[in-house]
């Protein structure tokens, strides 16, 4: 006989920890996370909206926050003393925020900058970083911006400096780049394993923006041929797609968004929609499982290994021993230069609302990515 209790047995257990600890506890679930650990949290969004949520609940001495590590790093950098910050599985990381540390990214700025000056380049990193390069973009000036308002950081860099350094994802910042309307050959790629990124002296010294060589799996595993197929299939369908993926793909789609943009493009459609999108397979699954009047596909099966790492029995776990084990800390220095480079994208644009936990697409759309 088996006396080991199986994922439902788990998962039954968790609601009486959380009326047990009633306000003190604030579960937190991303977007990718799979439906059985969304459906116990007690809110669902992006990773910077969650942060917010969980940094603004004054009675919430503990968050468990159900995403890869620079999510957890996030909530624990904006929380307020008496907050304690957990994470499942602390080996839930990031590949793309792996990318790039903080001793390649100081090597890269020392050469960029001994080309053009300090003053000339802003550096703006992406969310899905570490809370060290976060500090790095405090302490010099610069933000952090998220897929939802990465053209208003942009925006923002261009009018204090003359360049962007953005890292670590290369779509996300091409595809911005873009939307600007910047001409490709003032956007360079940094190689941080090459000689001046494998760049000429010229080539830096005249990009307006320099674009880290780091991306994303889940997303760079979409491909022209996918969106090709789809439109044969589905000649009525809408593809909608996230800006970690390549300009090529970008470039096809009806629309292209954050996770939360993706989750209203969804549920605005009209009944009878056929959606098919290009993004993480758990946030598509939930999608089709809660928009049943509608056809919601995946353009192609794209599953985060690292996001899937969280699971009912180590959230289980952490529970049981909360305020104990896998506590997310940064240290001071650090959290302070952080928060100054969170606090500066705070002030660009309104961030989405994360949805409390349960309880129009004709022709293509133009959105802010």
């Amino acid at each position: 006989m088996n006396d080991h209790p199986n994922e439902q047995q788990i998962i039954e257990q968790i609601p009486g920890i959380r009326k047990a600890l009633g306000k003190k506890l604030l579960i937190l679930t991303h977007h990718y996370q799979r439906k059985e650990i969304v459906d116990v949290g007690d809110y669902r969004g992006d990773s910077f909206g969650l942060s917010q949520k969980a940094a603004a609940d004054k009675d919430a001495n503990f968050i468990v926050f159900c995403g890869v590590h620079f999510m957890a790093e996030s909530a624990e950098i904006l929380s307020q003393p008496h907050q304690t910050v957990q994470i499942p599985d602390p080996e839930a990381g990031c590949w793309m925020a792996d990318m790039a540390d903080i001793y390649i990214v100081e090597k890269a700025w020392d050469e960029i900058t001994s080309l053009t000056g300090e003053e000339a380049v802003m550096p703006i990193v992406y969310m899905n970083s570490d809370s060290a390069l976060k500090a790095f973009c405090g302490h010099r000036g610069g933000a952090v911006c998220t897929s939802s308002n990465a053209l208003d950081a942009f925006h923002w860099g261009f009018g204090e400096r003359e360049k962007i350094l953005f890292f670590p994802d290369q779509h996300l910042g091409r595809n911005t780049g873009n939307q600007m309307e910047i001409p490709a050959d003032e956007m360079i790629v940094w190689d941080p394993h090459k000689p001046l990124g494998g760049n000429t002296q010229e080539a830096i010294r005249s990009a307006r923006v320099i674009l880290w060589d780091g991306y994303c799996l889940v997303h760079t595993r979409f491909k022209v041929e996918h969106v090709l197929k789809m439109r044969d299939r589905f000649p009525e369908g809408k593809i909608v797609v996230h800006p970690e993926c390549t300009q090529e793909v970008v470039a096809l789609a009806d629309a292209v968004g954050s996770t939360s943009f993706i989750v209203k493009y969804v549920e605005n459609a009209p009944a009878g929609a056929t959606i098919i999108i290009g993004t993480e397979v758990n946030l598509v699954k939930r999608l089709a499982l809660e928009n049943l009047d509608k056809k919601v596909l995946d353009l192609h099966y794209s599953l985060c290994p690292n996001m899937f790492k969280i699971n009912p029995e180590n959230l289980l776990w952490t529970l049981e021993n909360i305020g104990q084990v896998n506590v997310v800390t940064v240290p001071e220095a650090t959290k302070s230069d952080a928060g100054l480079a969170l606090d500066r994208m705070l002030a660009l644009a309104p961030q989405t609302t994360p949805q409390k936990s349960a309880e129009s697409v004709d022709g293509r759309q133009t959105t802010r990515i």
